[in-house]
């Protein structure tokens, strides 16, 4: 299947806090910066920018007093100009994004020199220009920015030097305008009331800041937590716009629409393939509002590498978006959901079955001996092959109470001893020894070929032989009766690791067998417990070994016969000296 457009950028989803980078969720999280951020921040820097003008103000209206043959004082042209510097100053530190600390320290001190410059101005009274009005500034810094009892004692103070100052102007006119006292007391009045009003104002705006951090905070959490469960997820999901054009995709879902997921771009249209028509017509359906439940499809074609697919889809609207819609897929392989089942349905199965063996092991040990003392006194022929039927079926009822034990391995696989450093070729041929020893009628049918000198491989023998014997049972079950029909052989390459197969010319394998070979309870059999490949699979993986099953062609008679092998890839062990040549065998 063919990617739309290759693309190295990550899926992002609708709305939500960045996922890839661990960087960028912490910086998702984080309030707001200095441009974007809190109201109280930029009012601080509305303030510092509205003290410049006025600095700025103030010292021009000083100079064209001057220059007009109102002279001024050349104190009061350099307190102005002191305080022009002070205020850009203040404005170029608040704007290099002060912390909260630094800018309590600022705030203050520039109450401080507004409080003095207002009122240094105020006592000289220039051209009789009334500077009382300045005062309504360092009193709102103090109030926004600091806390309701800085704020009163700013108001509180600025009164206390006004009404000073009043009380000493008529004192100094032989108390002539005392009207001079009751403005000071109302401009006071004023001042304490604004100090007041912005102090309660602040402190709501603070609180409701803080809200709305906190909110946002959560927000962009939980939209991270969803972001991070839903790439997590086994279970694909897309998120499809009205324009059929897919806007998210979690890795599962990729996996399952492209062979190579991490080539897919962030987003992309699903009419971009082919293979992901059906796809296509259920995000249509979706939008014109049939709902789709549990639906199987066939993503990739009709092909070998199509995958067989449940799909959900729910229709939902865009946040932010007037009328949008988007469609929300939930997709499931059905393979995995079958491998599931199966998996907990043998778990299952093989619980049952290690409790019921563990039942049956006591009476069908009893019913063997006893069996055995009537054999004993039994003369009748009838009645020595009724006992003999006895035998051979508890026998039987024994092998497949030991295959359960073993497969669920309640027993036997773990009482064997630590893995040894075997010689291949050895092991092999003493082992099939021991199996023509005891199947005498095989010793035409098998032939062992070693290509495998030198090779040794970490095993432990018992459980090698275990697996031999194994294999060559199932073999010599389907195998005809001819010379050379049951092949062994190894191979040991010196770029690769040993193996070990053993091949008969039997019939292929159904392709439901073979869909569950290495599987517990599964056999095509009806009197097999369905474990004998099973425990070789497991003993294959105890040691790092690999079991294959392949349909291949053997020379046999002259001619190539096709038949079913099994083998065994042995992990890398090292190499030794072995006492038996590469050759072929006609085993005795």
């Amino acid at each position: 299947m063919k990617p739309a457009q290759p693309s190295r950028q990550p899926a992002a989803w609708p709305d939500a806090a960045p996922a890839a980078n661990p960087a960028a969720r912490r910086r998702a999280i984080r309030p707001a910066d200095h441009a974007n951020g809190p109201a109280l921040p930029r009012l601080w820097s509305a303030l510092l920018s509205a003290r410049v003008l006025i600095a700025l103000v103030i010292l021009g209206l000083h100079l064209v007093m001057d220059r007009s043959g109102r002279p001024v004082e050349p104190w009061v042209l350099g307190i102005c100009v002191a305080y022009v510097a002070l205020t850009l100053l203040a404005r170029m530190m608040a704007g290099s994004g002060t912390q909260e600390q630094s800018r309590e320290a600022h705030w203050h001190y520039a109450v401080a020199v507004d409080v003095v410059f207002v009122m240094a101005l105020h006592w000289q009274q220039a051209a009789d220009i009334r500077y009382t009005p300045l005062l309504v500034l360092p009193v709102l810094l103090a109030a926004i920015m600091g806390s309701r009892p800085l704020a009163l004692g700013t108001a509180a103070l600025v009164t206390l030097l006004l009404l000073g100052h009043a009380v000493w102007a008529a004192g100094a006119a032989g108390w002539a305008h005392t009207a001079h006292i009751a403005e000071a007391g109302l401009t006071g009045a004023g001042l304490l009331i604004l100090a007041w009003l912005g102090s309660q104002l602040a402190g709501r705006l603070r609180r409701e800041e803080s809200a709305a951090r906190r909110s946002r905070a959560e927000a962009q959490t939980q939209s991270l937590v969803n972001s991070l469960v839903i790439e997590a997820l086994p279970e694909g999901v897309l998120v499809i716009d009205t324009a059929q054009r897919v806007r998210a995709a979690n890795p599962a879902a990729r996996a399952l629409l492209a062979v190579q997921p991490a080539s897919l771009p962030a987003q992309f249209g699903l009419d971009a393939d082919p293979g992901w028509a059906p796809l296509l017509a259920l995000a249509r359906r979706s939008f014109t509002g049939v709902p789709i439940e549990a639906t199987q499809i066939a993503l990739g074609g009709g092909g070998d590498d199509a995958h067989q697919v449940l799909v959900r889809a729910q229709r939902t609207s865009a946040p932010g978006r007037d009328g949008a819609s988007l469609c929300v897929m939930f997709l499931q392989d059905l393979q995995q959901i079958e491998e599931r089942i199966s998996t907990e349905k043998f778990a299952a199965l093989g619980r049952m079955s290690t409790a019921v063996a563990h039942e049956i092991r006591n009476p069908l040990a009893a019913i063997s001996q006893a069996n055995a003392l009537l054999e004993e006194d039994l003369r009748a022929p009838e009645q020595q092959r009724l006992a003999a039927m006895v035998r051979q079926n508890a026998q039987r009822l024994g092998r497949i109470v030991d295959d359960i034990l073993n497969a669920t391995r309640a027993q036997g696989l773990d009482s064997a001893g630590r893995p040894q450093l075997l010689p291949l070729d050895d092991e092999v041929a003493a082992h099939c020894r021991e199996w023509v020893a005891q199947h005498g009628s095989m010793a035409t049918r098998l032939q062992l070929t070693l290509q495998a000198p030198g090779a040794r491989v970490r095993f432990e023998r018992e459980h090698l032989r275990r697996i031999l014997i194994n294999l060559l049972d199932n073999a010599a079950r389907y195998a005809s009766p001819h010379p050379g029909t049951l092949q062994v052989g190894t191979r040991a390459p010196r770029d690769g690791a040993a193996t070990l197969s053993v091949w008969s010319d039997g019939p292929p394998l159904p392709a439901a067998v073979r869909q569950h070979l290495f599987e517990p309870f599964s056999s095509s059999r009806s009197r097999s417990s369905g474990l004998g490949l099973f425990i070789c699979r497991e003993l294959c993986e105890r040691h790092g070994a690999g079991i294959a099953y392949e349909r291949v062609a053997r020379p046999l008679q002259g001619r190539q016969v096709d038949g079913n092998d099994f083998s065994i890839r042995f992990a890398p062990a090292g190499h030794a000296a072995s006492s038996t040549p590469a050759q072929q065998l006609a085993v005795s």
